[in-house]
């Protein structure tokens, strides 16, 4: 079972600050929304692609999810409950998980209240990640676009109000 800790710090990104258009490109939005937990607001979350629909994966990348934060959160939090999710979903093998977590550690940083984190999945799978509109990084692992992406788009998500409102479902 998910810890509520956990889906908290997961949750608490989303989408709202500008991108330096260079670093990002230009994406038409899909759908926005903000992820509440009980009486807190944790984060608002913007979906992008080119068309500004999204149907899968391969038919709508590159495809961008910004989270900007409303509290702040470590790294090694947001690791933690990236993992937590990643097992509740149960799409990848633990071993598979701990290395993208490895990875994820030289990707992302602390970040503040405000701080807006993207991650954008390219034509070729892989996932760029964003802080503040800076690269931080690229994963290449073609298979962790869909699980990082799954923790918010599946149909089996943790917060399928939000999964709702991003992809503009009905």
């Amino acid at each position: 079972m998910l810890k509520p800790y956990s889906l908290l710090l997961l949750l608490g990104l989303a989408g709202g600050v500008g991108f330096n258009a260079a670093a990002v490109p230009e994406l038409t939005t899909v759908g926005e929304g903000s992820y509440r937990y009980m009486f807190w607001q944790l984060y608002d979350a913007r979906l992008a692609t080119q068309s500004g629909q999204f149907a899968d994966y391969q038919q709508s990348a590159p495809l961008l999810l910004e989270l900007t934060y409303k509290r702040d959160i470590s790294k090694q939090q947001f690791i933690d409950a990236t993992v937590d999710e990643w097992q509740k979903l149960g799409h990848s093998s633990k071993a598979q998980q701990q290395q993208w977590a490895q990875q994820l550690q030289s990707l992302w940083q602390d970040v503040q209240e405000g701080d807006t984190l993207a991650a954008l999945l390219q034509d070729d799978g892989s996932v760029k990640f964003y802080l503040n509109g800076t690269e931080t990084g690229v994963l290449e692992d073609t298979a962790f676009g869909t699980a990082f992406f799954d923790i918010w788009l599946h149909p089996d998500t943790s917060a399928p109000k939000l999964r709702r409102q991003l992809i503009a479902a009905q």
